[in-house]
């Protein structure tokens, strides 16, 4: 079979050599043969897991609303966090605190601090949280703001209400928007803002609760306040609404801008993935070609009639290839018709010296392999382990389903090698490469053979259809 000089191309867990089913992980035993592994790629994931889709196959993520997702979460982390650290403080400062104060405090933070912690129990544990908690939460950060103030204007000073430090957190709300909204939700929370601010000052005013005074200066030292101060502190608000807006606008402009970027990166990577398989493909053509004329030339002189067959075998074949669609993966059912072909060419050649068998379940033959991953196998199986043997020897080719796992195994009794070579032929450099390319970590290919053991090639992929 293949000069088998096999080097693992990935560095994982050690394989197992005693056959078929053993799990993974298991260190390599001699076989009873005596036979060892000289070269093992392993998978990534075990025979009993469901098979991860191949790398063509999976869909390209967008970032935006994972981020924003991943986003709304941490934020709701943070705002559990305060709510706490507020809680504490109130319960600090509630001996110096009326009685009607410590009730406005008790109910804001009992239903803020349950709304925070029902969002943990609900929907925490999704994959994705409602769209809509992008709007509510802001919704509800901002009511909780504006109803704060107004316990406090309503139970002992509209003054201390409005000249409270707690009309700040109003831009912490709006300075979150950029990485939690959209730009319509932006907008609506900048809005929302300035109303119920406006609104609360309104009704601090019509309703006689602060005393109105011109000068700035005056209301920073009495009891009053300024509409001047409160006109600038609404300007503040739209302005810093604007900038929120604008800010989430931008970065929603660059989310999109570099996922696009991305898909198109990705889309080149397929286009490239698939163009190195169509080259490795045509590689391997050639390569079969020139070894079966080969075949035939040796036939010509010694047994014409036999030289007559063997083209008339590669006819066939060529024709099925020709008639097989130009995809990277084929039914196994096909693949077996196409080694079939290949396979009358060499029982011509090798007549009585050449025992094949060939083993699938009837089940498997709608399963999709790789096109033309069979053929080089018995062809280096043939080539290094059967040819040199004087009395000729026997090939199994069997197809075995593992769970959600294909496992593929070409076996010779042939001469076997005694020292690994140091480097692969075209047919298992070639088989290598192509699976990489098509099933990334999740394919696993293992190598064995001793010294007159023959050789056992097993590939296991994904099972699929």
């Amino acid at each position: 079979m293949f000069p088998l000089y096999l080097v693992p191309i990935r560095p994982a867990e050690a394989p197992t050599a005693t056959g078929y089913g053993a799990p993974r992980g298991t260190p390599r035993t001699p076989s009873v043969d005596g036979a060892r592994s000289v070269g093992s790629t392993p998978a990534s994931t075990s025979p009993a897991q469901s098979p991860p889709v191949p790398p063509l196959a999976q869909p390209i993520a967008t970032p935006l609303d994972e981020l924003r997702d991943r986003a709304e979460r941490q934020l709701n982390a943070v705002r559990f966090g305060v709510l706490a650290l507020l809680a504490v403080a109130a319960i600090a400062y509630a001996p110096a605190l009326t009685a009607r104060i410590r009730w406005v405090n008790v109910t804001i933070l009992v239903v803020t601090l349950g709304w925070t912690t029902w969002q943990y129990v609900l929907w925490y544990r999704q994959d994705r949280l409602p769209r809509w908690l992008a709007l509510a939460n802001p919704v509800v950060d901002v009511t909780a703001i504006t109803a704060s103030m107004a316990g406090y204007a309503l139970t002992q000073s509209a003054a201390l209400a409005l000249k409270a430090p707690m009309f700040l957190v109003y831009f912490a709300v709006l300075a979150a928007r950029p990485v939690t909204s959209s730009p319509r939700v932006a907008a609506a929370i900048a809005g929302l803002t300035v109303v119920e601010y406006g609104t609360l000052v309104a009704f601090v005013i019509a309703t006689g609760r602060v005393a109105i005074t011109a000068s700035p200066l005056f209301a920073a030292m009495g009891a009053g306040i300024s509409p001047l101060d409160e006109s600038a502190k609404l300007l503040l608000l739209a302005i810093a609404g604007a900038i929120a807006v604008y800010a989430t606008a931008w970065h929603e402009r660059l989310g999109l801008r570099y996922d696009e970027t991305a898909r198109a990166q990705q889309r080149l990577e397929i286009e490239l993935a698939r163009a190195e398989l169509q080259r490795l493909k045509h590689q391997l053509h050639p390569h079969f070609l020139f070894n079966a004329l080969n075949a035939i030339t040796a036939l010509i002189r010694p047994d014409p009639p036999a030289a007559e067959r063997t083209v008339s075998a590669l006819g066939a074949l060529l024709r099925l290839s020709l008639d097989t669609p130009v995809d990277h993966e084929v039914s196994l059912e096909r693949e077996l018709q196409l080694l079939g072909h290949y396979l009358d060419i060499q029982r011509i050649r090798f007549e009585d010296r050449l025992t094949i068998h060939v083993a699938a379940d009837p089940s498997l033959h709608g399963a999709l392999v790789p096109s033309l991953i069979l053929q080089p196998l018995v062809e280096n199986a043939i080539k290094h382990g059967i040819g040199p043997k004087a009395d000729g020897g026997t090939i199994d080719v069997r197809a075995v389903r593992f769970g959600g796992w294909l496992s593929l195994c070409v076996s010779d009794d042939g001469v076997g090698a005694p020292a690994m070579p140091s480097s692969e032929g075209v047919g298992l450099r070639n088989t290598r490469a192509r699976l990489q390319y098509l099933y990334g970590e999740s394919h696993r290919v293992r190598v064995m053979t001793g010294p007159n053991a023959g050789y056992t090639v097993t590939i296991e992929l994904p099972f699929h259809t």
